[in-house]
């Protein structure tokens, strides 16, 4: 039988780097190149479940996203497996459909059978942490954080691109902009709102009109319903600034029912529209990072499997805002990973 003292002689370098290799732990590409070579020629093939059973550990990590139907947590979802298939990692999808209850039955089973680490969306900033942390489970939030909790966290801008967003619809011309977000406690949704609020009071010296704010769930429908009802009120507004996909798509097909498609109405989507969508000229979008947040939070995951001890870290990416009749160009950058403050 090939053992990896075999793969070892073959390419050259010491039985500890070829376990290295294949378990992900990082060593330079010139010797992952001569261990995987050595590998193919041998017919070596590692144990994966040897490997589980010496160490304790899954090559398992747990994905936990609210909507998989939203294309932002499909695009974020793939890039984090394509990061942990490139460590050696398969991905157990988990989609908690913005329920608490439903989200601690996942976290309590990725905790049961133990997976090596947890990417997630926090469904709420009431998401309680303490079974995976209790025992031992890395855990890295993504898009949105988990207050109170000493783990890695990947997000976007998100109140600084919403004030663009709806500053962007004041300087089209539009002045009664309204705000449809989703539900109180979810991080995205507040502070989005907020960004929303921002815009109203830097252009008008005033503060928000609290009719022309409204909260639902981010949905398609929930968007249907909010806009309906803001299209109804007895001064209705003459821009929407949506504050994710959904909410947008469901704001388009209501002022399309209504004939008031842009310019009648701006709307303005925090996240890029589908593609199935028939998107009237005008909207304006702010594109959010999906894959370069997957990617971040998988990669920082990885880190802490691998035995990373160091601070919690913050990642924050910025958003990139255009007008979907030019050509969008989506910013991806990062910045500096830092200490969390809480």
């Amino acid at each position: 039988m090939i053992t990896i003292y075999d793969v070892a002689a073959r390419a050259g370098v010491s039985p500890a780097t070829v376990s290295r290799v294949f378990n992900g732990i990082k060593v330079t590409p010139e010797r992952v190149e001569a261990v995987r070579a050595a590998a193919a020629e041998l017919g070596f093939v590692p144990n994966r479940n040897a490997r589980r059973l010496r160490t304790n550990s899954s090559e398992i990590i747990a994905m936990m996203v609210p909507d998989i139907e939203n294309p932002f947590f499909t695009v974020m979802t793939r890039a984090v497996e394509d990061v942990a298939r490139a460590g050696g990692y398969s991905v157990m999808l988990c989609n908690t459909d913005e329920d608490a209850e439903r989200e601690q039955d996942y976290l309590r089973a990725a905790v049961s059978d133990p997976v090596a680490g947890i990417v997630m969306v926090p469904s709420s900033r009431t998401t309680n942490l303490d079974l995976p942390l209790e025992r031992g489970v890395p855990v890295v939030c993504v898009d949105r954080r988990a207050p109170g909790y000493q783990v890695d966290a990947v997000v976007a801008e998100n109140v600084a691109g919403a004030t663009a967003a709806a500053r962007q619809l004041f300087d089209s011309g539009y002045r009664r902009v309204a705000c449809i977000s989703g539900p109180e406690g979810v991080e995205t949704a507040d502070e989005r709102a907020d960004g929303w609020a921002a815009a109203v009071r830097e252009v008008t010296g005033d503060q928000p009109d609290p009719e022309l704010i409204v909260r639902t769930t981010y949905t398609v429908t929930g968007g249907e319903e909010a806009t309906r009802h803001l299209l109804a009120l007895p001064d209705p507004p003459d821009a929407v600034f949506a504050a994710n996909n959904r909410l947008a798509s469901g704001a388009i097909r209501v002022l399309a029912e209504a004939g008031r498609l842009p310019p009648a109405t701006g709307v303005a989507s925090f996240g890029g529209l589908p593609l199935v969508l028939l998107i009237p000229a005008g909207i304006q979008v702010a594109h959010l990072p999906a894959r370069e947040l997957g990617l971040t939070a998988a990669t920082m995951l990885l880190e802490r499997i691998h035995g990373l001890d160091a601070p919690a870290r913050e990642v924050v990416l910025p958003v990139a805002f255009s007008d979907e009749e030019s050509t969008i160009s989506v910013l991806e950058g990062r910045t500096a990973a830092r200490p969390t403050n809480s």
